[in-house]
């Protein structure tokens, strides 16, 4: 039995493996907001509970159709999110996960549609404050996901820019808000390691319930390094016949057993 089998093995007998079937078939998006109609933009108002008041609130964005947790609360797919949901919160064991990571060995494995359901579905679910942030400056992807145009974002806050709140979106209809990557600058590495981005985490932390940072890919770049040690644990998603073993292998290597929350094996079968 392969060293990998054995990883994977060993994080579904302690629950932490969680097997998502496919749900690469779009479903089709709600009814009450029709494809052509433009997000409404509000007038921003303090986030309830915390001291910041939005850059932009927002109410009608178009969401891709695979946030199936927003568009079909009620299919199959929606129920894997909640039981993920579920098992990051029995994982505290009195050390709570409040600033989550997530990230794959590689691109296109779907991170970036595990932590935008995650971030719904923990909304939805506890009606609790909860932010989902852009981390990957190089492939951002998250924006596009929720509708939304181009703003400031993490890294105008990184380069001195714009205000943590002035980059913030609240979706209004959803309750979750997004800090999305914003436009790409140079170095990216060393804007994330920086003591801007060490800040920008910890007020978002002492703001919202929970945190979901949507990190770059493991492999090959050492961003991951950077981010890690900002998040309480880590979820590595990996998808069934694209990632590699030697891939998951040194994913898990480079996360640590220790700061490792669980697997998400996208388009398992059983």
């Amino acid at each position: 039995m392969s060293r990998i089998q054995n990883i994977l093995d060993k994080a579904e007998r302690e629950g932490s493996l969680l097997r998502m079937r496919s749900i690469a078939e779009p479903v089709a998006a709600p009814r009450h907001v029709p494809a052509e109609m433009p997000p409404v933009i509000l007038e921003p108002e303090p986030l309830s509970g915390t001291g910041l008041t939005p850059g932009r609130v927002v109410r009608d964005t178009r969401l891709d159709p695979l946030l199936v947790t927003a568009g079909s609360p009620d299919a199959p797919a929606s129920e894997q999110y909640r039981a993920l949901r579920m098992r990051l919160n029995h994982s505290d064991h009195g050390s709570p996960a409040n600033v989550i990571l997530v990230t794959s060995p590689g691109r296109r494995e779907g991170k970036t549609l595990t932590a935008a359901n995650l971030a719904l579905t923990m909304a939805q679910d506890f009606q609790r404050r909860v932010c989902v942030v852009d981390a990957d400056l190089r492939h951002s992807r998250l924006h596009k996901m929720f509708g939304l145009s181009d703003g400031p974002g993490l890294a105008e806050i990184l380069t001195g820019r714009a205000s943590l709140a002035d980059a913030l979106t609240l979706l209004e209809d959803q309750q979750v808000t997004v800090l999305h990557a914003g436009r790409p600058a140079g170095h990216p590495a060393e804007l994330l390691g920086g003591l801007t981005m060490r800040n920008t985490i910890d007020a978002l932390r002492s703001q919202f319930d929970r945190v979901i940072i949507d990190a770059p890919a493991v492999l090959p770049l050492a961003d991951l390094g950077i981010l890690a040690p900002l998040a309480d644990r880590v979820v590595l998603v990996v998808r069934a016949g694209q990632t590699t073993k030697p891939a998951i292998a040194d994913a898990v290597a480079s996360i640590g057993r220790e700061r490792l929350l669980g697997i998400v094996l996208n388009d398992a079968n059983g």
